[in-house]
């Protein structure tokens, strides 16, 4: 049982966020599964008549430290900040929710107030570990004083039934422990594959005709009495047909967790799955217990998304792989937007703008493709943003319309709003060599395909993997280079906030297996995630 005290220790504390002037807004909604929180400007409420857009930045800004953990930051923000972080704390903490996604609605200004009074509310998506999502509406209030806004804390701010008089409380249902087989038959256990560990325990709610079971509860601070069910997570209906049988290859499992290892300890994730059907063959977690972010989590791809923003070119005859393309240092659309290590390709070809990962060349492109199109072609081709029944609960994508230049600009480059996390990265690479997605798919049997694509022109296929190619033999990827046979791979550097360091990235396929791995803090793709995926893509058995 956990609890959502009264009171309880802090948070472990960040690094001291920078002091930034409120007109920088924040996109709370990026600010997700590992931080991701991303300026961009003022977003749609630039230029707007309207509320102050100082107080919208304010609250977006509070939303994106809540969510990234900041929890110092976003206390820092309100009118009571040691209040504020105390319950905050508490209110993740307590209920184990791992990594919030906080999405800012439209604004609204108390008329009564003169413009000194602002109201933002916000839909909160609360990742319950090992149980499910708890999704609700809030609001946060802002008031302006002396000049300077700042959300008015409250407990009804964090949930609207929060109150000095009643709290939440998290209760679970042990499931017993599954009985799961990979694709040949071999017993997969937390013991032989401790990576596996959340994976399992969600294929447990599987076996008995649910999820795993529990609730966020509201209940009497002073009795402990229910007073109302927020939220309930699986069924009780009870069966036994017996070992599940899942499209893991042990093998692969193995070589996957031992890759892991190289990530240093950080956090990070990797999925390894078909290319011709989209079965998984691997699932690994670093940490091996609690949150399966491999699945489940939501991150912005970095330049592993340029996969799909150059199928989005190429399909409507945008550019060509040799036409020349514009790569400066810097390039500003609302923001300034720059290459790793502020690298320069003077003279670089759309193939050198991929393979070396210039952001400022995709980004130069962005006029070329309407602001939904790029949405429109990952979920018409690439499956991204539409329900995977993947047999556990899965994050499936977002690739929202962008609200602003700078927020279009950010797209190009796997940041912004774009959210995606390893199996999906990894579907994206198996659709791009192939031709066509495939839903992945955990279990071997009883899931449902409820998806509707499109095959990729064979001349963009074509394209893409000449691209993968050429940055394993002469670009970013070139970690992977002493493998054999026909391995392409994207690198990826994606931003997570002013306190953090970026995320590595790294995709790739060989021998008919698609591999995706992240390394939270990582710095760069090549450097972090590139030896991760070497070591799978050296040990993995052929399929």
């Amino acid at each position: 049982m956990n609890t959502f005290p009264d009171l309880s220790p802090s948070a472990p504390r960040r690094r001291p966020r920078t002091a930034v002037k409120a007109l920088v807004a924040v996109t709370a909604v990026a600010a997700v599964a590992v931080g991701g929180a991303w300026g961009a400007g003022l977003g749609p409420f630039a230029g707007e008549s309207g509320p102050d857009p100082e107080a919208v930045a304010e609250a977006r800004a509070f939303l994106a430290d809540w969510a990234a953990g900041r929890l110092p930051a976003a206390a820092a923000r309100t009118t009571r900040p040691d209040r504020a972080e105390e319950v905050l704390s508490s209110f993740t903490s307590g209920l184990d929710i791992d990594r919030p996604v906080l999405t800012a609605g439209k604004p609204v200004e108390d008329e009564e107030s003169g413009g000194h009074a602002v109201t933002v509310p916000y839909t909160a998506r609360m990742p319950v570990t090992g149980l499910g999502t708890w999704t609700y509406g809030a609001e946060l209030p802002l008031r302006e004083r002396d000049g300077e806004w700042k959300v008015d804390w409250r407990l009804s701010l964090v949930h609207p039934r929060l109150s000095g008089t009643e709290k939440f409380r998290l209760e679970r249902e042990e499931a017993e422990p599954v009985r799961a087989l990979d694709r040949a038959g071999r017993a997969l256990s937390a013991d032989a594959h401790p990576s596996l560990a959340p994976v399992l325990t969600q294929l447990a709610g599987r076996t008995d005709g649910g999820g795993p079971r529990g609730a966020v509860l509201l209940v009497d601070r002073a009795t402990g009495d229910v007073r109302r069910t927020e939220a309930a997570f699986g069924t009780r209906t009870r069966r036994d047909d017996g070992p599940l049988r899942t499209t893991l290859d042990a093998r692969w499992q193995s070589a996957a967790e031992q890759a892991l290892k190289k990530a240093g300890g950080k956090n990070a994730a990797l999925v390894a799955l078909r290319v011709a059907d989209g079965q998984i063959l691997a699932v690994a977690n670093s940490p091996a217990d609690g949150f399966n972010r491999a699945v489940s989590g939501t991150y912005a791809p970095g330049s592993t998304w340029k996969i799909v923003t150059s199928s989005a070119l190429l399909l409507k005859g945008a550019v060509a792989p040799d036409d020349v393309v514009d790569c400066p240092r810097y390039l500003t659309v609302g923001k300034r937007f720059q290459n790793v290590e502020t690298s320069a390709h003077p003279g670089a070809t759309f193939r050198t703008a991929f393979t070396e990962s210039c952001n400022t060349a995709f980004i130069g492109l962005r006029d070329r493709l309407g602001d939904g199109e790029l949405g429109e072609v990952a979920k018409k081709y690439f499956g991204v943003g539409q329900t995977w029944h993947v047999g556990v609960p899965s994050y499936d994508g977002s690739v929202p319309e962008p609200r602003d230049a700078t927020e279009k600009a950010a797209s190009m480059i796997g940041q912004g709003r774009v959210q995606a996390n390893p199996l999906i990265m990894a579907s994206v690479t198996a659709t791009a060599v192939s031709g066509r997605f495939h839903q992945p798919a955990l279990v071997a049997s009883g899931t449902e395909d409820t998806t509707v694509t499109e095959p990729l022109p064979p001349r963009v296929v074509s394209g893409l993997r000449s691209l993968l190619r050429a940055t394993v033999t002469e670009g970013t990827a070139r970690v992977l280079a002493p493998l054999g046979g026909e391995v392409g791979g994207k690198t990826g550097t994606a931003e997570v906030s002013e306190e953090q360091e970026n995320n590595g990235w790294m995709v790739a396929h060989r021998g008919g297996v698609a591999v995706a791995c992240v390394v939270e803090e990582g710095v760069t793709g090549g450097g972090s995630a590139g030896p991760v995926v070497y070591g799978v893509l050296s040990a993995g058995p052929g399929v």
